[in-house]
């Protein structure tokens, strides 16, 4: 009796990594072995980046603050302490767009902290 193969469903899988290669530099693109490797790793790097995406956002959302509260002579743990201890309900992104592009009402905000 012959051997049996399912080469059907084993081409399309390789397919489907291939066309998910597409576009990456020399035989990481049309190398079978070559491109399965690449592909695994970026699916590796694209698990890990997206929690690192979140960290970097929250750093910069900090550094927006920061920028912005020292304009108003106050340092940013000041001015999350205060924001805390007054029970204002926005969160550090809210705060990172006022202060970009509203900085009159993020101004408001610094000046009822302060009474």
């Amino acid at each position: 009796m012959p051997r049996s193969v399912n080469s059907v469903a084993s081409r399309a899988r390789r397919k489907k990594v291939l066309k998910q290669t597409r576009g990456y530099f020399l035989a990481r693109k049309n190398v079978w072995t070559v491109a399965k490797n690449a592909h695994e790793k970026a699916l590796q790097y694209a698990y890990r980046d997206r929690r690192t995406k979140k960290r970097n956002f929250r750093g910069l959302w900090i550094q927006r603050i920061n920028a912005a509260c020292r304009l108003h002579g106050m340092s940013y743990s000041e001015f999350m302490g205060l924001i805390h201890k007054n029970n204002i309900e926005l969160n550090r992104k809210t705060l990172a767009d006022l202060a970009m592009n509203n900085p009159n009402a993020f101004e408001a905000i610094v000046k009822s902290l302060k009474k």
